[in-house]
């Protein structure tokens, strides 16, 4: 999980460079304090293309965000969804990510299966990670 709250319109590789030390396939952005999830809010953020690119150049197979679109809600072109499409990762959009803090976790998110669809709600979830596991010698 990184935060980029309230970094502007388009989230930008230097929103996410604090935390690209090692990233795991899953990335997770975060750009609301809380997310407006009783009204539309068209002044949504979004990704830069160059930010998706460079994510994929870096191993990451799947983004997420807490807005309604990867792209900015004016968008036509919908370029960082053709730049998704293009490297071949998976999006998450719609997260509720209110009070969840930056730092590694693992995430769990299970799609209905649609067969005919290019996308499905999904159930999705944090948990944090464990130091360690429990050993048991049985």
């Amino acid at each position: 999980m990184i935060h980029a709250i309230a970094r502007g319109p388009l989230i930008e590789w230097p929103h996410l460079a604090h935390a690209a030390q090692d990233l795991p396939p899953r990335v997770l952005v975060r750009t609301y304090q809380r997310a407006p999830v009783d009204r539309w809010d068209p002044e949504l953020a979004a990704f830069a293309p160059e930010t998706i690119e460079r994510l994929a150049d870096m191993g990451v197979l799947l983004v997420g965000i807490d807005t309604a679109s990867i792209d900015p809600a004016s968008s036509k072109e919908l370029p960082s969804h053709q730049a998704i499409r293009r490297r071949k990762l998976r999006v998450l959009e719609n997260l509720v990510l209110d009070d969840v803090s930056e730092g590694d976790y693992e995430l769990i998110a299970l799609p209905l299966k649609f067969m005919t669809a290019d996308a499905s709600p999904v159930r999705a979830i944090l948990r944090e990670l464990q130091d360690s596991l429990p050993c048991s010698d049985h």
